[in-house]
């Protein structure tokens, strides 16, 4: 009882170690001394910025520009508007896609006493996608920025020039940065980029990534950031992912910077409910606190930092950051294994039972820990009966503290069955059968699931192999920390700035077996010590537990996050005699179970978590004919009706080029609606494409096909990758322009053709059409929905 007693205080310490350290610093009020970042007075501008939506180009975007004008006035910056028609080339499903828009960067300068030095630029984005405010995302931002400034003016005049750049167009393909980096006179000086960035409402702000080799740059982070939870780890994993920031471009230019962001609440990612009142007052003074930090140590300074290898660096238990040269990871290995070394002497000497094949039965158990999670928890996401994508994820999105909660659940009860297993011995049937339902429910649940199968039966193998024998406590503890030195040195050798992940819980869990003996010592002096140690590793782990569930849709990943915990708990979990500890964790697993029944058939939807729909009334030209479509993934009610308002059977639309997928749509009446104008001209043979969008059209997109080779092929005056191969489509999308765009090009053959495949979206539903019914509060309009789109084809000859 004493242990389970332990047990449960470890935990529940544990999780206020890791609430606490989640909350961030409390909001500074607008009356905060002028020298300090105060979150009160960022609010004000967001509270302007964030108003209604404002995507590049309306009218609500220029209105958000000219007070941000006003406020650069306002602080000295003598901001200038930098007006740029950008674009950007990428290659998807074998086709060519050029894409880009007119947008409008802000650009202001704070001098600093010596002009010739590097100067340091402060980078966000103003602009918001179609139906958010952006309150996060990244009013937040430039709210900061703008406060940083204030902050600058009353500490006095910095050592170099600080350059604001408050971006545009970012969320259509960062435009607004590449257009600034490629053509500003003033991205010759930058010598330092700070940029503020956001994917969703709350959380703790982390300072993600740094500019290729960047060892300098973290040395600096680490001596000045006040307590903050950013690691290499995730530096790690995003450079893994295919996400892109405005920071993009100056480091792939070579330039040294920090880019920092919060990602919790990620529903309101992108969402109409991304507003000033859901927006987190503690994650703002975050940003700020910790950006300001990093300001003042290069705005100030008469060097800024250099390049050099990347480093190791974390937050230690408390909050302090540290950062090391990667090879010193080596180090920390050996003194864990010199630890456990020293734990199972200790163990010797005691005469404490001590037999290989317990530990190697820890060991076995370690694995299973590893595998049983990893299908148990893909087997609760598949059952969840959410699919995977983008839209698809919300659901989960609008009620991820609930399957948060499933997760962890699932995830200790294995930890806690394994250990109860080892312990009573003969429990193979369970923990087998247990690895093998989970796989064959991901079977049920996610069809013909071919890893779900292999790791529930190899888990049901190992459990063979590891629960027929008990096992002595110590022992198998010194089991499965030496597959934590395994798997320690797999990391450090394969990815040396993410292996504290395991090094660090590894060598407090090492440390611990070697002061209570293996857990064998049961004095009240060392027994709160090991509370205190377990807590503390848990409470530090969760930043990587919470971190990998709100940034990935990949639960499966926590199970290596559930094998460290088994390191800090396993002398609490494993019971002397084996029957309390497995009660305890088929209580936990079957709470996990439960709640995940209830993630699956209790709808969350509600007034502060509403669906989403993305419903167009789409105008084939070419056919004559119409349709109201709705892009969402899923149905609702709402959705049928909006659907079938005009007689028409719901079924499934071909891709069109404005949806590369199939959507739900149902027929209406083909209106009188505006085309684009496409006109070709040639000239001494050159062909000039001129297309002007439909009046109020905020997107233009062009398909097309050339009969016959053709060569220098541009967009607006500059090179295009586009018409690259004969009657091969290649795609050109323009955004937040209402001039036309031109495409030309050299036609080798002195006769041909361009085949042209157009679409257009215009915000707003056609006022001809039947109107949408009223939205109930828990459905609300996403991204482009409730736009008129046309779409059609034309066949130009030259």
């Amino acid at each position: 009882m004493e242990r389970t007693i332990a047990l449960v205080a470890c935990l529940i310490l544990g999780a206020a170690i890791g609430w606490f350290g989640e909350r961030g610093p409390r909001p500074a009020p607008a009356n905060a001394p002028a020298s300090a970042f105060s979150a009160g007075r960022a609010l004000a501008d967001i509270e302007i910025i964030a108003r209604k939506p404002h995507p590049t180009g309306s009218a609500a975007n220029f209105a958000v520009r000219e007070h941000l004008v006003a406020r650069m006035e306002a602080l000295g910056l003598t901001p200038q508007v930098k007006v740029a028609r950008p674009f950007a080339t990428r290659e998807r499903g074998g086709k060519t896609h050029v894409y880009g828009a007119r947008i409008e960067n802000l650009v202001g300068m704070l001098p600093g006493r010596d002009p010739s030095a590097p100067a340091l630029a402060l980078m966000a984005h103003y602009d918001s996608v179609p139906l958010s405010p952006g309150a996060g995302d990244d009013a937040a931002g430039v709210a900061a920025i703008l406060e940083i400034i204030g902050v600058l003016r009353a500490r006095g005049q910095p050592e170099r020039d600080v350059i604001v750049i408050l971006t545009d167009g970012e969320e259509l393909g960062l435009f607004g940065a590449r257009a600034f980096f490629a053509e500003d006179p003033l991205a010759q000086r930058i010598g330092f980029v700070i940029n503020l960035e956001a994917r969703g409402s709350a959380g703790r702000v982390n300072m993600f990534q740094t500019g290729a080799n960047g060892g300098p740059t973290v040395d600096l982070f680490a001596r000045v950031t006040p307590g903050s939870p950013s690691n290499s780890l995730a530096a790690f994993a995003y450079e893994q992912m295919p996400n892109d920031t405005d920071f993009t471009i100056p480091r792939e230019m070579g330039l040294a910077g920090l880019n920092y962001a919060f990602a919790g609440r990620q529903f309101d990612y992108h969402s109409p409910t991304a507003t000033v009142a859901t927006l987190s007052r503690r994650s703002l003074q975050d940003l700020g606190d910790q950006a300001l930090a990093a300001t003042v140590a290069t705005a100030y300074s008469d060097t800024l930092p250099g390049t050099g290898p990347d480093k190791v660096y974390a937050p230690l238990p408390g909050g302090k950051t540290v950062a090391y040269e990667a090879p010193l990871g080596w180090i920390l290995i050996a003194l864990s294994a010199l630890l456990l070394g020293l734990a199972v002497l200790r163990a010797r000497r005691a005469r404490i039972e001590f037999r290989l094949l317990d530990a190697g039965q820890g060991a076995l158990a370690g694995v299973y820990v590893l595998v049983a999670t990893t299908v148990v928890l893909r087997f609760a996401r598949q059952a969840t009966g959410v699919g995977f994508g983008y839209l698809e994820q919300r659901e989960l999105l609008a009620q991820a503290a609930r399957f948060e909660a499933v997760v962890i659940l699932l995830a200790l009860g294995v930890v806690l069955l394994a250990a109860a297993a080892l312990a009573k011995g003969g429990m193979r049937l369970t923990t087998g059968l247990l690895a093998l339902a989970a796989g064959l429910g991901c079977q049920v649940f996610g069809g013909w699931d071919l890893p779900g199968a292999l790791l529930g039966l190899a888990a049901g193998l190992v459990a063979l192999a590891a629960f027929g024998q008990p096992a002595q406590r110590g022992a198998s503890w010194t089991g499965l920390l030496a597959t934590g030195l395994a798997g320690a040195v797999a990391l450090q050798i394969l990815a040396p700035t993410a292996a504290f992940l395991i090094s660090w819980p590894l060598l407090l869990a090492c440390f611990g077996a070697a002061l209570s003996t293996l857990g064998a010592a049961r004095p009240l002096a060392l027994r709160l010590p090991m509370i205190l140690i377990g807590a503390v590793g848990l409470g530090w782990l969760s930043f990587a537990i919470h971190a990998l569930f709100v940034n990935l849709d990949m639960v499966e990943l926590l199970a290596l996050t559930a094998w460290l915990a088994a390191f800090l708990l396993w002398p609490f979990a494993h019971p002397r005699m084996g029957g309390a500890g497995r009660i305890t964790a088929l209580l936990v697993l079957g709470a996990g179970l439960a709640l995940l029944a209830l993630v699956r058939l209790d709808p969350p939807w509600s007034e502060r978590y509403p669906r989403a729909t993305i419903v167009q009334y789409l105008v084939d030209q070419g056919e004559d004919r119409a349709y109201r479509l709705e892009a969402a993934p899923e149905l609702s009610d709402w959705s049928r009706r909006a659907l079938r308002a005009d007689g028409g059977e719901i079924r499934s639309l071909e891709a069109t080029p404005v949806w590369r997928r199939p959507v739900h749509a149902a027929t209406a009446p083909a209106l009188a609606l505006p085309s684009p104008q496409l006109e070709l001209d040639g000239g001494a043979g050159r062909q000039v494409l001129s297309a002007t969008p439909p009046p109020g059209a905020s997107t233009l997109i062009l398909e097309l096909r050339a009969s016959g080779p053709v060569s220098d092929v541009r967009v607006n005056g500059r090179p295009a990758g586009l018409l690259a191969t004969p009657g091969q489509w290649s795609q050109l999308r323009w955004s937040a322009e209402a001039q036309p765009v031109q495409l030309s090009f050299q036609p080798v053959d002195d006769a041909g053709q361009l085949e042209v495949r157009y679409g257009a979206v215009t915000p707003g539903w056609p006022a001809a059409a039947t109107p949408l019914p009223p939205r109930p509060r828990e459905v609300m309009a996403f991204d482009t929905s409730d736009s008129t789109v046309v779409t059609g084809t034309k066949l130009l000859s030259w």
